[in-house]
């Protein structure tokens, strides 16, 4: 009896894991959703080449950074239940690709996001702490890099194309519209330090799920988060999206995903790799999107652990089901 009272009274309290999200877009908003209930502390790392769409027309007309991935990632932590987040994710009615400074097709969250960024004289930081506090998320989001960052690509034609935008929607010419690479434009931006930070104290890295040119590589390849990725301890996963769109990926294999982020970090750092076996559900009609397959005669000699399971969201089969990747993710953390 005594003993055990001794044990337990002297017993530290469980680390709680920091787990650290990179990439940005719907996919990285689904884990961070689904991991949100979970007891950790989270960290979503987001690209800030983003320059198509409502973001892109904002970072244009008041040099600001790209708000959206950074509003939609705060939105997916936030717990709060009442009509506060349905406001920052509203979009006005209109054009997503209209004039710069029109109104429609804004998110609110995005303007309010830009307000911030002048009201504290363009610090970022600052302004997402504020926004933070006002829809209090459980965790945090920042951005992977500081000051006016860009990607362009090759493609498998041997074409060059810049710009997020024209990467995003296959605005390029060439028989296979498949990319082959892409780059940073400067070459070696700034790390923004809370990214490099929350990296080095993180238990667990995952990567994805995303489009992996034109969101999930553009935060791999900046110089101090790819030499973090590759040295650091913490267990590392990777998300392979659940399908191909008809450009950037086009025929992907899931070994093709594996090639191409060994290819851009000189090696494959992720221990575990979650891979969706579920393609029993239709991809609706007019969307030009493909399940990834899973090619395993080609990953016999991945050195990664190939996770498969049921982790497509019924309702629209071209992302993760919040919740059942939240669960793959925690089985893999807590073995």
């Amino acid at each position: 009896m005594l003993k055990t009272f001794f044990r337990h009274y002297f017993e530290l309290p469980p680390k709680v894991k920091n787990i650290v999200c990179l990439g940005g877009g719907v996919g990285t908003a689904q884990v961070l959703k689904g991991l949100r209930p979970k007891p950790y502390n989270l960290t979503a790392i987001v690209s800030m080449a983003d320059d198509g769409g409502s973001a892109g027309r904002l970072r244009r007309a008041f040099s600001v950074p790209p708000p959206c991935d950074l509003v939609n990632c705060l939105a997916a932590l936030s717990d709060e239940e009442s009509v506060v987040k349905e406001l920052f994710l509203y979009r006005f009615a209109g054009k997503r690709y209209g004039k710069d400074t029109d109104l429609g097709g804004q998110k609110l969250g995005n303007l309010i996001f830009v307000a911030l960024q002048d009201i504290y004289k363009g610090d970022t930081g600052r302004a997402l702490e504020e926004f933070s506090r006002i829809i209090s998320p459980t965790g945090r989001v920042l951005p992977a890099t500081l000051g006016d960052v860009n990607i362009w690509a090759h493609t498998k034609d041997g074409k060059k194309v810049y710009g997020e935008q024209n990467i995003d929607l296959g605005r390029y010419d060439g028989k296979s519209k498949a990319l082959k690479s892409v780059h940073l434009d400067p070459p070696r931006p700034k790390a923004y330090k809370a990214a490099t930070a929350a990296l080095v104290q993180a238990d667990v890295i995952i990567a994805g799920p995303g489009d992996l040119f034109s969101t999930v590589l553009p935060v791999l390849i900046v110089p101090q988060i790819k030499n973090q990725l590759l040295t650091s301890r913490a267990q590392k996963i990777m998300v392979i999206n659940i399908a191909n769109k008809s450009f950037e990926t086009v025929g992907f294999k899931v070994s093709d995903y594996l090639k191409t982020v060994e290819a851009h970090l000189g090696g494959n750092p992720f221990q575990n790799i979650l891979v969706n076996s579920n393609q029993s559900v239709k991809i609706p009609k007019g969307l030009s999107y493909k399940y990834v397959t899973a090619d395993r005669q080609n990953l016999s000699t991945c050195a990664a652990k190939i996770t498969s399971g049921d982790f497509v969201a019924k309702d629209f089969p071209l992302y993760h089901d919040s919740a059942k990747i939240a669960q793959a993710i925690e089985t893999l953390i807590n073995k």
